[in-house]
């Protein structure tokens, strides 16, 4: 019998209490006993994944999970074919920087956006491509803004994905220079020609509060216009269509004296050269890798992530010259990082993303899951401040509407483009009662109760992570 709208969110609610709320504590995946290597295999999984698959639990509790974590901190060594074959379609993907002149932005900004959600669907690099999706928020950029339309398509493959997982100061050097933030910040419109044009400040003050110091990390208005100053005469070319997207250093642009950041000196006549002389010395700023080492642990571990982790996390940056795979090594070597804790609750795009894995959906057409997205207010390369999409779970609590729309119409295959087998996945995991222990960690024996399968995605315990 087809349910309707209301009927399923009344089951939905009622299968709330089942999972999670009306169950007793120790029912609840919030223990690792005794199961302790699946249940945490189940919960490094949803900390450093978009979710497992079917299977991925027992996959990853057979080989250990520092095994797995070693793997994906070497996504170059993962077979990824399969997702490969999945984007290949999208072509402009792979397209130089001036040839995405010659497509219409919304044709851009669908196959950047459905790149974005396969990869997360199917990619073996499920480590990889949650940093993508961290990055792409610490250096955000509304696709929307001007050139930016054409030019994020080229920043996320340059930028974001070639220094997802590398060193921390040449991915902001590589976003500092990069096209499209000159233009989302107002970089390429920075020039001081005489001595009394003030120098367009905006980057430079993003540059400090949210990109390396933090809001707290003891910079000055002072210290935002000598950086500004630093980054004079850097633009880029959008006049013809002959490197069309190019950046340059004018230098006649430029402000060539001497300035002063951080109480470091930056010698006169450096020219181009100031950009990197500003930037080390925000990177080598003790505050730097402690605001980054928070954001870092706030995501893996949790908002209230032990100050030890935090200080460990940004010794490790101030060690390695802000290594981004052994910052995360400490943070995954951390009893904190391995303790259940407090789930957190998904993002609209992790929550969908887990979804489509946990069912195996076969995703033909992204568009549908993307305009759910926009419906939930997190559809990507769209937040228009540089802050980029908040972490927190209350500023997401008010999309739960959506997520049910989703599920329901799902359970219905009222989804165009993606299917799912809703009785294959439980029969080839063992039975219901398998897939619901694989699903949300839940004693199995509760299983037979639900009359749709779909209703345990819907639950309080399959919401967090």
């Amino acid at each position: 019998m087809m349910l309707s709208r209301r009927g399923f969110l009344g089951k939905a609610g009622g299968c709330g209490l089942a999972l999670g709320l009306g169950l007793p504590a120790a029912s609840r995946p919030t223990h690792f006993a005794p199961d302790l290597a699946p249940a945490l295999a189940r919960h490094v999984l949803n900390r450093c994944s978009f979710g497992p698959r079917p299977g991925d639990v027992a996959r990853v509790a057979a080989m250990g999970v520092d095994a797995w974590l070693g793997s994906q901190l070497n996504p170059a060594r993962i077979d990824d074919r399969a997702c490969d074959k999945r984007t290949r379609r999208l072509e402009t993907l792979s397209c130089p920087t001036g040839e995405l002149f010659e497509y219409k932005p919304e044709v851009l900004w669908s196959e950047l956006a459905s790149g974005k959600l396969l990869r997360a669907c199917y990619s073996e690099r499920q480590l990889f491509e949650v940093m993508v999706d961290f990055w792409s928020d610490h250096f955000n950029i509304d696709h929307s803004k001007g050139d930016c339309a054409w030019l994020k398509t080229a920043d996320d493959r340059e930028v974001i994905r070639a220094h997802a997982l590398g060193h921390f100061p040449d991915l902001l050097r590589a976003s500092a220079l990069g096209p499209a933030m000159l233009w989302y910040l107002d970089g390429r419109m920075n020039h001081r020609r005489t001595p009394n044009e003030q120098p367009n400040e905006n980057y430079a003050r993003e540059l400090l509060e949210l990109h390396t110091l933090g809001i707290d990390g003891g910079y000055t208005q002072a210290d935002v216009m000598e950086a500004a100053r630093c980054l004079t005469g850097w633009t880029v070319r959008s006049d013809t269509w002959f490197g069309k997207g190019r950046v340059e250093f004018d230098p006649a642009r430029h402000d060539g004296g001497p300035k002063t950041v951080l109480g470091e000196s930056i010698p006169a006549g450096l020219d181009a050269g100031d950009v990197d002389r500003l930037l080390a010395i925000a990177c080598a700023h003790p505050s730097t890798g402690r605001f980054l080492a928070r954001k870092l642990c706030a995501r893996f571990i949790g908002p209230e992530a032990p100050e030890e982790a935090v200080s460990a996390v940004a010794a490790r940056y101030a060690d390695t010259g802000g290594d981004i795979k052994a910052m995360l090594r400490v943070i995954f070597a951390t009893p904190a990082f391995r303790k259940p804790g407090s789930p957190q609750f998904k993002r609209p795009f992790h929550y969908v993303a887990s979804v489509m894995r946990a069912t195996l959906a076969d995703v033909q057409h992204t568009e549908p899951l993307l305009e759910y997205l926009g419906r939930m207010g997190h559809a990507p390369f769209q937040y228009p401040t540089p802050d980029g999409y908040p972490e927190s779970g209350e500023a997401w609590h008010g999309t739960l509407f959506w997520r049910w729309r989703l599920l329901e119409s799902l359970d219905r295959g009222a989804v165009e483009g993606v299917s799912v087998d809703w009785d294959g996945i439980a029969r080839n995991a063992g039975g219901r009662a398998a897939i619901t222990r694989d699903w949300i960690g839940i004693a199995a024996e509760n299983a037979g109760e639900v009359g749709r399968l779909a209703l345990l995605l819907a639950g309080p315990d399959f919401q967090g992570y």
